[in-house]
């Protein structure tokens, strides 16, 4: 039996000691929805030819994955680590670009893929566009890449009907990580930093669900700017709060955030490249079984097997919190949705500029009264701010004060660096200025009559026109 010592241990290692290193680089992925203009499902057929395409324009992307029936759902340029790929299904494209110490480099390499991408898509009617949750998603093939990962993936959450006994309500889309995309940035975060890092961050989510809400459920519950923090939270991925969501507390040092850790669920492990499903359960709980029971994929169905849990089945540990340690020593900032494309890079900018300035925005918080000291923990400031009509207990102006005070210091951590990087600051600032964020805009356009086709067509662009 695997003790508590070992695991602990085993969660440092994996977690924690990789942050030991002082490193200061930036990655970025970006999810992106795939869209037949038609009214009908994605031509998978046109995706693999585009795939195609794409891997003889840019020649140095190698073959990174294959699926089941030979199609190429990854490509890995390994010169620059970017990687171009499908995520979840054949629906979601998503860029991931390799890390970089500057985010001018990341966008202009960003920006030339997409317009590829892009316009070898219109040519066959269809297009790509920058909203968290796919604005024709009932048209879609909903369904898995055929996939060793995908395939796992897809068979926990359809699972929710298995946990009678958890007092949750699960909402009715397992399917959901095929039709929602975000928008998600990587830093290096010293090891002296982690805590404080994680704490500060934590608090400023209310205000980050003000900025970049983009993610509107398309004929129901259209009164919420973001419904992908829903989509996680009463999905299988929320058997254990810890897993998904906010941390709703303060850690006081490392240790304390190792407990974390050991509080978190695990799902599945891998023997022998095959990914094995069990009922989620916590960390300790799984470690203190000889064996378990579990599902493996294999030729086309599902089959029970019994494995022995072994230390190294760690690395199978994937919480989907807002803030994410990953195992390459980075901090990974999963809450915001996918943005209008000509706003991308304002997500990296808006966290490079304040990884800096924890000090100064620690205090920016503890002084506040805009959103804190009304009895709300920040998990629920960020439930209630993620509503198109924001609850009278809050003062919009005194909202709006907080948020460009975030975002001037945000800019000013960026203007240290002497790049020019705080231009990808400037649509905040006009979201601050309107009272407004692209989900918002969304639901008033939808209201006002305005095609969701002209929306469409508006948050897939590069430039205003």
């Amino acid at each position: 039996m695997i003790n508590k010592e070992q695991i602990r241990n085993k969660l440092y290692d994996e977690f924690i000691q990789p942050t030991n290193q002082k490193k200061d680089f930036i990655g970025v992925e970006i999810e992106i929805p795939i869209i037949n203009l038609d009214k009908k499902a994605v031509d998978f057929d046109l995706v693999h030819e585009i795939t195609h395409k794409f891997q003889n324009q840019y020649s140095d992307f190698k073959t990174e994955g294959i699926d089941y029936e030979g199609n190429v759902f990854a490509l890995k340029n390994p010169k620059t680590d970017d990687i171009v790929c499908y995520d979840c299904s054949y629906n979601n494209i998503e860029f991931a670009m390799g890390r970089e110490e500057e985010l001018f480099a990341i966008n202009d390499r960003f920006c030339d893929y997409y317009s590829f991408v892009k316009e070898s898509f219109e040519e066959h009617n269809h297009t790509l566009t920058g909203m968290g949750i796919n604005p024709y998603r009932k048209y879609n093939e909903n369904i898995p890449i055929p996939s060793e990962r995908y395939l796992m993936l897809y068979h926990h959450l359809k699972s929710f009907k298995n946990y009678k006994d958890i007092p949750m309500h699960f909402h009715r889309f397992p399917e959901y990580g095929m039709f929602s995309s975000a928008s998600q940035v990587q830093l290096d975060i010293y090891r002296d930093d982690l805590v404080k890092t994680i704490n500060v961050f934590s608090k400023i989510e209310p205000i980050k669900a003000l900025l970049f809400s983009n993610s509107v459920l398309f004929g129901q519950n259209d009164n919420i700017t973001c419904f992908r923090d829903a989509l996680w939270e009463y999905s299988t991925h929320g058997v254990n709060p810890h897993n998904i969501g906010m941390y709703d507390v303060d850690f006081k040092d490392l240790n304390d955030l190792q407990s974390y850790l050991e509080s978190l669920n695990i799902y599945c492990v891998m023997r022998d490249g095959a990914y094995i499903n069990f009922p989620s359960m916590n960390l300790l709980e799984y470690f203190s079984r000889d064996y378990v029971r579990g599902e493996i994929y294999c030729n086309g169905e599902y089959r029970d097997i019994e494995i022995k849990p072994c230390i190294s089945d760690i690395k199978y540990l994937r919480p989907f919190k807002f803030i994410n340690l990953t195992f390459r020593g980075t901090v990974e900032f999963r809450s915001i949705c996918t943005q209008p494309i000509r706003d991308s890079m304002s997500v990296a900018a808006f966290h490079l500029g304040l990884k800096g300035k924890l000090d100064e925005l620690d205090d920016i918080i503890t002084k506040d009264t805009a959103i804190y000291h009304k009895g709300y923990t920040a998990g629920e400031l960020r439930k209630l701010l993620i509503q198109d009509e924001i609850p009278k207990i809050f003062n919009k102006k005194e909202l709006c004060a907080l948020s460009k005070e975030i975002v001037d210091l945000a800019k000013d951590g960026l203007k240290e660096r002497g790049i020019g990087e705080e231009v990808f600051l400037n649509p905040l600032y006009d979201r601050i200025k309107k009272h407004t964020n692209p989900g918002k805009i969304i639901i008033d356009s939808i209201k006002n009559n305005v095609k969701i086709e002209k929306l469409i067509d508006d948050y897939g662009r590069l430039s205003i026109i």
